[in-house]
C-alpha cells in the first residue's frame, strides 16, 4: 500500500451559502459550470460543485474529483427563507480567518466592467486604493472573490471584451497564525510545494502561495525575477500577519464554529486508504478518520490553525492506485 504525493490535487474549497439559486447564478456568471451536485435530503443539505469546464479549461471533462480549483457551495435547507440567516465571510471578527477565493481573467478591466454592469457589488474596484491590478467582487453572501489578470505583465486597459472560457479559479486564501509551522505542515504533511512568496514588510504581512507540482499551468517568471502563478488553478494562499505567532491567546476562526461560513479545503488523493495510513503514521490531528461515522469515503484533517482539510479519493486514479497494493 503506497501513495504518491505528486498525484494529489487541491480539489475544492467549501463555503456555506444562503440561497443556492443566487449563488449558482453568480458563479455561472463568472464562467463556471455545475460540475456535480450531491443531494442529501435526509440530512437536509445539498452540495453544488462549481468549476471551469470550457474546452480551454485546465480540467475540461474530468471527473469532479480529478480537478483543481472547484468551489463547493453547501446549502442547508431553509436558509434561503430565513431573514436572519447570514454567513460569516471570514473578513471581520468574530469570524475572521478565511479570506477569499480568487479567479484570474484574460482582460482585467473588461472582466470587472462586465461584473459591474451586471449589478454585482465590489469590496474593492480596480480604481480603489493603491493596488490597481486587483479587484474584489462580492458574491451573493458577501464572500470576497479576488480578480487578477491571467498575465499580470500584459497591458489590458482599453480592451472591452472578455472570454469567461479562459478564466481560472486560481487560489483560496486563509490567514494563519504561525507561518513556519503552517508551511511545514502543508509542505511535509500535505505534499504541497511553495510556488511564490510575496513579502510586505511595510504593511507587516507576507503571502505564501502553495500548490501541487502536478497541477497544470506552469509558473512563469515575473519582471522582478519572481514567479507568476496567475495561470494556475488550485493554489492555497497563506496570509501571515507579523507577530500573531507570539500571542498565545490569538487564534483565527476556522469557519465551522459559530458564526459559520467557510467550511474546508479538500485534497483528492490517488489511494485514500494509503494516504490516510500515511497521515496516521505522521500523527496528524484528525477531525474525522475514515472509520468514524457513517461516511467511510471521506476523512478530515486539522491544520495548525484548525482549518478542516477534507481528503477524498480521486476516482480517476482509483484503479491504478489499487494496482499498487
Amino acid at each position: 500500500m503506497s501513495t504518491d504525493l505528486k498525484s494529489y490535487k487541491f480539489n475544492h474549497s467549501m463555503i456555506r451559502v444562503k440561497d443556492p439559486k443566487e449563488s449558482v447564478k453568480f458563479y455561472e456568471f463568472l464562467g463556471m459550470k455545475m460540475i456535480n451536485k450531491i443531494e442529501q435530503p435526509e440530512a437536509k443539505f445539498d452540495l453544488y460543485f462549481m468549476g471551469y469546464d470550457s474546452p480551454q479549461a485546465l480540467s475540461f471533462g474530468n471527473h469532479f474529483t480529478d480537478r483543481e480549483g472547484l468551489i463547493e457551495l453547501t446549502h442547508n435547507y431553509g436558509t434561503e427563507n430565513d431573514p436572519n440567516y447570514k454567513v460569516a465571510t471570514g473578513n471581520s471578527d468574530p469570524g475572521r480567518g478565511f479570506g477569499h477565493t480568487c479567479i484570474s481573467v484574460d482582460n482585467l478591466q473588461a472582466a470587472c466592467q462586465r461584473l459591474e454592469d451586471a449589478g454585482y457589488k465590489f469590496q474593492k474596484k480596480l480604481s480603489d486604493g493603491r493596488m490597481r491590478h486587483i479587484a474584489f467582487v462580492l458574491d451573493p453572501d458577501g464572500y470576497w472573490v479576488e480578480i487578477i489578470g491571467l498575465n499580470p505583465l500584459e497591458k489590458t486597459e482599453g480592451i472591452t471584451t472578455t472570454d469567461v472560457g479562459t478564466y481560472r479559479m486560481n487560489h483560496t486564501m486563509i490567514r494563519v497564525k504561525d507561518i513556519e509551522k503552517t508551511l511545514k505542515f502543508y509542505q511535509e504533511i500535505m505534499g504541497m510545494t511553495l510556488m511564490r512568496t510575496s513579502e510586505n514588510p511595510a504593511n507587516k504581512f507576507n503571502l505564501y502561495f502553495l500548490g501541487y507540482p502536478g497541477g497544470k499551468g506552469v509558473p512563469g517568471e515575473a519582471a522582478d525575477g519572481g514567479s507568476v502563478t496567475a495561470d494556475r488553478e488550485g493554489l492555497l494562499e497563506l496570509t501571515w500577519n507579523y507577530g500573531t505567532e507570539k500571542d498565545e491567546s490569538f487564534k483565527y476562526h476556522n469557519g465551522n464554529d459559530e458564526p459559520q461560513g467557510f467550511g474546508h479545503i479538500c485534497v483528492s488523493v490517488d489511494d485514500l486508504d494509503a494516504a490516510c495510513k500515511r497521515f496516521e503514521d505522521l500523527k496528524v490531528n484528525w477531525k474525522k478518520r475514515l472509520t468514524d461515522g457513517r461516511m467511510k469515503n471521506v476523512a478530515f484533517i486539522l491544520d495548525p490553525d484548525n482549518y478542516w482539510i477534507e481528503v477524498v479519493q480521486n476516482e480517476s486514479l482509483k484503479e491504478s492506485s489499487h494496482g499498487k497494493l
